[in-house]
């Protein structure tokens, strides 16, 4: 038992010291998701890094990838008009240094018919994840999983 309690207080202030960057990511994350829920993209992008990279993964397949801040606004800004309602629901967090893992339900009210057969009125239903990478407290890049 001695062998080891001298690093129970090195494990309690690191574990501490953890808390503050662990709770601002936290913030960051709900104030994105958030703005994504209300289709606001000036607060989406409010804690982006200039430089974030953009990915949305369908099926193991990179549908779409951004780079830069410029970019991101503009596939922000045309992906308001597919849907009338939007919303996404964190269901769980995995935080493991500047990478935070949230578990998603989306759902979204088209706006829009879709190559693939959907139609305006139809609602969309995905359980997903996304990838939220930190550099000190902006997000540098970001990938949608579902």
């Amino acid at each position: 038992m001695k062998k080891w309690f001298w690093a129970l207080p090195m494990f309690l202030l690191i574990s501490c010291q953890q808390l503050p960057m662990q709770t601002e990511q936290k913030r960051v994350i709900e104030d994105y998701i958030q703005a994504y829920n209300r289709f606001d993209v000036d607060g989406m992008v409010q804690h982006l890094h200039p430089s974030v990279v953009f990915k949305n993964i369908t099926n193991g397949q990179t549908g779409l990838q951004t780079e830069g801040l410029p970019a991101f606004r503009q596939q922000a800004e045309q992906a308001k008009q597919y849907f009338s309602h939007r919303r996404q629901t964190i269901t769980a967090w995995k935080f493991s240094g500047d990478t935070v893992t949230i578990e998603i339900d989306y759902e979204g009210q088209l706006a829009i018919e879709l190559p693939n057969g959907l139609k305006a009125g139809d609602t969309l239903r995905l359980s997903g994840q996304s990838v939220f990478v930190f550099e000190g407290h902006q997000v540098i890049a970001l990938t949608d999983k579902s």
